[in-house]
């Protein structure tokens, strides 16, 4: 067990901790930022398809909720 590659390159336990403290960071910032651009590129999306007669008045309800809340 202690040949595996990230025994070997985490040879501590605060080393290995730190490791993952760090991976945990960027993944939950990953997420974040990826969540807020897919976010931003749905209501840009939204925003142009006020065309559409039947999802026109709900996506206009959508973006005055959203504009409300700047």
């Amino acid at each position: 067990l202690n040949r595996r590659r990230i025994f070997r390159m985490h040879d501590s336990l605060w080393r290995l901790g730190l490791f993952q403290l760090y991976r945990g960071l960027a993944f939950g910032l990953g997420s974040v930022l990826g969540a807020t651009l897919l976010v931003s590129i749905v209501v840009r999306v939204l925003a142009s398809m006020d065309f559409i007669p039947l999802l026109g008045d709900w996506i206009e309800q959508v973006i005055q909720q959203i504009n409300q809340g700047k």
